[in-house]
């Protein structure tokens, strides 16, 4: 019996160090899991986020599985995060290949002569510039027409006649990030920043000159007032450019240096369907094409033949600028357009329950998901950082996810088309180059959900949702959880700063990526 005991305990130390190799990496990983949890929860102890509501939630990309989780499921403000949901239902519901397009119409052309009104028919497009209404122009021409007897007809009829949400700030409605959205209107830049115009500002020739001021693309439908003056050489700019909510004149007022380099910014336009129809109408007299009558909203008749189609890029490139940059107006236009496409009315109404339902079928539970508009530019919307990590999570497996991937800001990648939101933080940590998400900022609101891979290779979603916070969007503590979730030392990432009078907005919003 003694020899058996000795045998036994024996047995028993020899078994102990050849503990089952799956065990022991199940208790490494609890065990990384608890240093996890432990290094979120110190990231999230800071002082700014006392009395916030906080949003924040790990996951593993392939299986699901909870990494971490804080107030994962409070109900919370996400600003530009609800991008996240209406890009990933236009993919599914219009197509990554969709194109809008834009046509020129008429019905009883003889000769080079067009016996009525002629057409101009868009479906949202936000990606049309001058340069490509002036090919539209020079295709008409090209058909031989020279002379429209009747009016110039701009539809814009695709989608219904509101053109911003009715709970936007009204202080926002004239910046670019808040434009109008109509079936007709003109992108004065590659950014495609649809519905507004260029100002330019000059500085005269001498001070106490007026300054000069202009508008690209020109436009007869938006006036400016021009009150500004050339100041002395190096004295201090009080230039200021505003446009009234419900005018169409622009107001250029204040002291701009002598000698000091052109200025430019966007403003909106009040009407952009007749703004589109007279960039339209310039170019179609430039190429020879006389409209004898007025210009006016319509309806293309029935039978009208096309004279002239353009199609846009399609959507799966489009995602680029409007991921990456944030754009407001691509993504209310993508609203409107699935309500038409999937509901027969291009219309918020129509479109923003399309989309809810779009999420709930990738596991949004019904009733959690509360859309205001497709940008996240409304204070009305709401959703949870659990939810928007599972539409994260299953948009890997849509055949349209390498595109939506690739548009998603780029962490510390100084190309503003690669980097966007993202491109001037994170640098030099192991989230550079790494994390591909969006970011979203409204005052009292800041987002990053997306995605990382962790030192082991294993790709991870997180979102990360702070409401009510202290002071400035505390951008530096995302970016210290996801640095964390990259593997490198979170007490690497400077701590963000912004002046007390600077405007808590998307960054490219403002022009401070």
């Amino acid at each position: 019996m003694r020899i058996t005991s000795v045998l036994l305990a024996g047995t028993s130390l020899l078994a102990a160090p050849a503990a089952h190799p799956a065990a022991m990496a199940a208790a490494k990983a609890g065990a990384a899991k608890t240093d996890l949890g432990k290094d979120l929860d110190a990231i999230l102890a800071d002082g700014r986020l006392e009395g916030a509501t906080v949003g924040a939630v790990v996951r593993d990309a392939r299986t699901g599985a909870v990494r971490y989780s804080r107030g994962a499921t409070a109900q919370v403000m996400p600003a530009s995060n609800m991008k996240l949901y209406t890009s990933g239902a236009a993919l599914s519901l219009l197509g990554p290949g969709y194109r809008f397009r834009t046509g020129v119409y008429a019905r009883g052309v003889s000769g080079s002569t067009v016996r009525g009104d002629l057409y101009l028919r868009g479906t949202g497009d936000p990606t049309t510039r001058a340069a490509d209404y002036d090919r539209l122009a020079a295709q008409v021409a090209a058909r031989g027409v020279r002379r429209v007897e009747g009016d110039l007809v701009a539809d814009d009829t695709w989608f219904d006649a509101v053109r911003t949400p009715s709970h936007w700030d009204p202080t926002d409605l004239q910046y670019y990030y808040a434009a109008q959205t109509s079936a007709l209107t003109v992108a004065p830049n590659t950014d495609f920043d649809a519905g507004s115009v260029e100002v330019s500002v000059r500085p005269g020739g001498a001070e106490g000159d007026p300054v000069e001021a202009g508008l690209s693309p020109a436009t007869r439908t938006v006036k400016i007032d021009n009150r500004a003056v050339t100041g002395a050489p190096g004295s201090p700019s009080t230039l200021a450019v505003n446009r009234a909510v419900g005018s169409d004149t622009i107001v250029v007022s204040g002291s701009y240096p002598a000698g000091a380099a052109p200025y430019t910014t966007l403003r909106t336009v009040d009407n952009p369907t007749l703004y589109a129809a007279d960039v339209f109408r310039s170019a179609l007299q430039a190429h020879g094409v006389e409209v004898e009558g007025v210009t006016e909203r319509g309806r293309t008749p029935r039978g009208a033949a096309a004279l002239a189609v353009r199609s846009s890029m399609p959507l799966s490139r489009l995602m680029v600028p409007f991921l990456k940059l944030s754009n407001n107006m691509v993504a209310e236009t993508l609203v409107k357009a699935i309500g038409r496409e999937r509901a027969g009315m291009g219309s918020w109404e129509a479109g923003l329950p399309v989309i809810e339902r779009y999420a709930g079928r990738q596991g949004v539970p019904t009733g959690r998901l509360e859309m205001a508009d497709g940008s996240g530019l409304s204070r009305e919307n709401r959703t949870t950082a659990q939810d928007v990590s599972t539409i994260l999570k299953k948009a890997q497996s849509a055949p349209w996810f390498p595109a939506w991937y690739r548009a998603l800001p780029v962490a510390g990648d100084p190309d503003r088309l690669e980097g966007g939101t993202l491109r001037s933080r994170m640098q030099g940590t192991p989230a550079a180059g790494n994390v591909h998400a969006k970011t979203g900022t409204l005052t009292g609101a800041s987002a990053l959900s997306g995605y990382v891979t962790d030192p082991s290779g294993r790709r991870l979603v997180f979102s990360v949702v702070l409401n009510g916070y202290q002071g400035a969007a505390p951008k530096d503590i995302e970016d210290r959880i996801a640095v964390r979730l990259a593997g490198g030392d979170p007490a690497a990432v400077r701590t963000f700063r912004v002046s007390g009078n600077s405007p808590q907005l998307e960054c490219s919003w403002i022009g401070r990526c």
